[in-house]
């Protein structure tokens, strides 16, 4: 029987051990601490966080990272952005050359601002790079864990890594689907929490449909020139790691972005949202890291920008979204520095 790793005890890292569990796999949790692990053996997951939940079986938890990697076929990393560097120097020197890994995690770090496969890279041998992917896609893990149909995807750069890691995720009601763009995969998990903070504000200022459904779009546009412009295939972001989760993270009341988008345009402060709330929003911390990345390539990014002026600069939101949704119209794939015309004129004068 494979044995998978789980590094990480957030809401999407106990979701993925319940669901490779419940699949008959042999997982093992890591907590970052005796304690941690000691009430989660003992009373189970937070019932504020995940209600009428039970582990299997087959899960079991532990505080030392050399007993959940020892003889794990996989590691899956789905701790927050932010911590992901040190959490890949906790668990590195138990890694082997033949161990999947596989990133969870949808955020990009401060100060570097690099996606977390690059992360996770710049901390493990080279001789390990080939066998990192990346997980992504709309994965509500509310729905997830209650046993509604949903897909994800993974993305690696070498197709039987990709296929591996996919039979190895596939569960009854969670299908996986591959791709071979792992900049985009993992931007569009990224990115798609900037846009999901806006949409929230759209909500919550009662703005309707029509203004939410222009505010995705032209948020989904936004996020294929920057990750055209970081090497990626602005096709990728049509998929479920772009389009797919835009739409689940902009759309659910589940989503812990678009709660906080609703609660700051109720007039709520940002930190008391976020020292309300028991899991992370990473559309905050990311919202900074594009906005950095963008001035750095001079790219015209207007969502990101007015996101960024809203959680860091203190701007109304209602003057801020107006203005934003007023803007003065022009060609849909146009912008400064974009390249999804040059992108898609090459594509079709390969085609003839």
């Amino acid at each position: 029987m494979s044995k998978i790793a789980v590094i990480g005890t957030t809401s999407w890292g106990i979701t993925l051990a319940v669901v490779l569990a419940n699949k008959g796999l042999n997982v093992s949790l890591w907590a970052r601490t005796e304690e941690e692990a000691r009430r989660l053996r003992e009373k189970g997951p937070d019932p504020h966080r995940l209600p009428d939940i039970r582990f299997p079986p087959q899960l079991s938890i532990t505080s030392s990272p050399k007993k959940a990697l020892s003889r794990a076929t996989a590691v899956i990393l789905a701790v927050p952005s932010q911590t992901m560097r040190q959490n890949m120097i906790s668990v590195k020197d138990y890694l082997r050359d033949t161990m999947l890994i596989i990133n969870a995690a949808k955020g990009l770090e401060t100060g570097s601002n690099k996606r977390m496969s690059q992360v996770i890279a710049e901390e493990i041998p080279t001789g390990y790079h080939n066998n990192i992917c990346v997980l992504s896609g709309p994965n509500l893990f509310r729905e997830i864990l209650l046993g509604l149909p949903a897909s994800a995807v993974l993305a690696s750069e070498d197709k039987v890594i990709a296929k591996k890691a996919q039979k190895l995720l596939t569960a009854p009601d969670f299908s996986i689907y591959i791709n071979n763009d792992i900049i985009g995969v993992e931007l569009g998990g990224a990115l798609k929490n900037v846009i999901a903070l806006g949409a929230g504000m759209v909500d919550g200022l009662g703005y309707g449909d029509n203004a939410k459904a222009t505010f995705i779009t032209r948020g989904l546009t936004e996020m294929a020139a920057l990750s055209v412009a970081l090497g990626s295939n602005p096709l990728t972001l049509s998929g479920l790691a772009g389009l797919g989760d835009l739409i689940a993270t902009c759309a659910s009341p589940l989503s812990r972005n678009h709660f906080v988008g609703v609660e700051l345009a109720k007039g709520n402060k940002l930190a008391d949202i976020l020292d309300s709330m028991r899991d992370i929003a990473e559309g905050v911390s990311t919202t900074a890291v594009v906005w950095d990345t963008a001035q750095h390539l001079q790219l015209e990014m207007p969502i990101t920008e007015k996101i960024y002026h809203i959680l860091y600069d203190g701007a109304d939101v209602h003057q801020t979204i107006t203005k934003l949704l007023g803007a003065k119209g022009r060609h849909e794939l146009s912008g400064r520095k974009w390249r999804l015309f040059s992108f898609f004129g090459r594509r079709r004068r390969t085609k003839t």
